[in-house]
Order: structure tokens, then C-alpha cells, then sequence
């Protein structure tokens, strides 16, 4: 199932699958007025997202990063000859697309790997810029003109304890950060559609995280294991945690602390 839903001067296209939506899961993808489309959605909806297509004037795609939920159709938008901006690092993960765990399989689908050659797409004025954290290759997704930003998966919520198994948070705060000094007026988030006072939003999600990151740091250099701070801290794992076998959990989120590194990255430098 796909809902439209109209903003001013953009319009969401909200994914879903049965199941997803029984979890109360939806995937977004943003197609702006002059034609552009960010993400790709879940491959769940593959026919309803071609037919959408068919109808619709699409003349660039861009893809925020390679999970399933926002390239799951990758494979489809290549097939049909839509020109692609798709980092390099992102387009490795999605022609050979690793195995996934079976709560991911039930919300999104395994997405088809890509085949096709890929025709480029500038996607001017738009900017694909790399923000890091959520995984190595998520971008956000500018507009210097109407101050827009299409945020992928950087929000997603202030108060967020669960992570996945390979996110880095430190990156993450740098990233929220970066785009928070870009004052965005309006921001798009994948999982949660407009969201109100953006740069304010992205500001209150890094500073609650810098926090629960410095707490769980004291329980560490305390000496206290994971399983306490779980419990002391974080309240127990949550039902994700749990439904994903602890691919995406808050026990991660400590594991994410214990290996955070001191060094930086540069997360919002523009990719040509």
C-alpha cells in the first residue's frame, strides 16, 4: 500500500506492507515539485510504486542510502532507464544485496538486487550530502532554495535508545549537528513524514543522545556489563530488540558506546 500525501510544493509517497502496518511501520520516499524523487521505497509495494510511475513525471532519482526501506526498488528504477544518483558505496551494497533478518523481510522485503547499468542524474539544486551514523553511507538530501531538507534516516525521533548493529553514534551527533547549522525551515524524515521546527528538533535529538551516551560512558569506565546497564539504564530491551533478535536493539546502542571513537568525520561534505 502506498498513501499520497500532499505538502506544499512536495509529495510523500508512504510505504507499506500488511505486516509493517499491523507493526505500525511506514517507509517514506519525497518527490518535489520539479520532478525529483528521494528514495525508492519497499520492494513490498514494487507494483504499486511502478504504477505510480507510469503516471507520474519522475525525472531523477535519489537514494538516501541502502537499506531495504529506501532502496527497495532500486533494481525497478534502473530497469525502466530513470537517470540515478546513488553514492558508490551504496550502489556496491544494493548489486549484491546481503541477506536480511526475518522481521525485515516481513515488514519491507528483501529488495532485488541491481542489474542494469545505471544512468546518471545531477540532481541540481539539489544536494546529496554524506551523513554518517544511522550507516556509513546515509546521505540527506538539500534544497539551498527552499531551505528543505530531506533527512532520510538521520532524525527519526529525539529520544531514540535503540541502535543497529553496525551504527555509530558519534558519527551520528555529527551529522545531527551539520545539519542542524543548516537551519532548515522544513524537514522530511522517512519514518515520520514533515517534522515541526526541524533544526530545533535536530538539535534536541543530538543533545539527548550526547547525554544517554555520557551516562552509559560512567557505567562503562565503572566497570558495569552490558546486561546492568540495560537494565539500569536503558529499561530493560525493547520489543524491537527483541523482534529483531538484537540486530536493532538497545543493547546496541551500548555496544555502539563502548566502540565510539574519538576521531571525527567531515559528515556533510557535497558529493558531486
Amino acid at each position: 500500500m502506498i498513501d499520497i500525501i500532499a505538502h506544499d510544493g512536495v509529495t510523500e509517497w508512504r510505504f507499506a506492507s500488511r505486516i509493517s502496518r499491523l507493526a505500525g511501520y511506514t517507509a517514506s520516499a519525497f518527490l518535489t515539485s520539479d520532478g525529483i524523487l528521494i528514495d525508492t521505497g519497499i520492494a513490498a509495494c514494487a507494483r504499486e510504486f511502478a504504477a505510480l510511475l507510469d503516471v507520474t513525471p519522475v525525472r531523477g532519482v535519489i537514494v538516501t542510502h541502502h537499506h531495504e526501506d529506501h532502496a527497495g526498488n532500486v533494481a525497478l528504477v534502473a530497469a525502466r532507464g530513470l537517470p540515478l544518483w546513488i553514492a558508490a558505496a551504496t550502489r556496491a551494497q544494493v548489486t549484491t544485496v546481503a541477506p536480511i533478518r526475518a522481521y525485515r523481510g516481513l515488514t519491507w522485503q528483501s529488495m532485488p538486487p541491481l542489474r542494469h547499468p545505471v544512468l546518471p542524474f545531477l540532481p541540481a539544486p539539489l544536494e546529496a550530502r554524506l551523513a554518517p551514523g544511522h550507516c556509513a553511507d546515509h546521505h540527506i538530501v538539500w534544497d539551498p532554495i527552499s531551505h528543505t531538507l530531506f533527512s532520510g534516516d538521520l532524525f527519526l525521533g529525539v529520544a531514540v535508545r535503540v541502535a543497529h548493529h553496525d551504527e555509530d553514534l558519534t558519527a551520528g551527533i555529527v551529522s545531527l549537528n551539520a545539519a542542524a547549522a543548516l537551519e532548515p525551515v522544513r524537514m522530511f524524515c522517512a519514518h515520520r513524514g514533515s517534522v515541526p521546527t526541524p533544526a530545533a528538533a535536530l538539535r534536541a535529538k543530538s543533545a539527548w543522545t550526547t547525554a544517554l551516551m555520557q551516562t552509559v560512558a560512567a557505567e562503562i569506565a565503572g566497570g558495569t556489563d552490558d546486561a546492568t546497564i540495560l537494565r539500569r539504564v536503558m529499561g530493560r530491551e525493547s520489543a524491537t530488540g527483541w523482534a529483531s533478535r538484537g540486530e536493532y536493539s538497545r543493547r546496541n546502542f551500548i555496544r555502539a558506546v563502548r566502540r565510539s571513537r574519538s576521531t571525527t568525520q567531515a559528515p556533510l561534505d557535497k558529493h558531486d
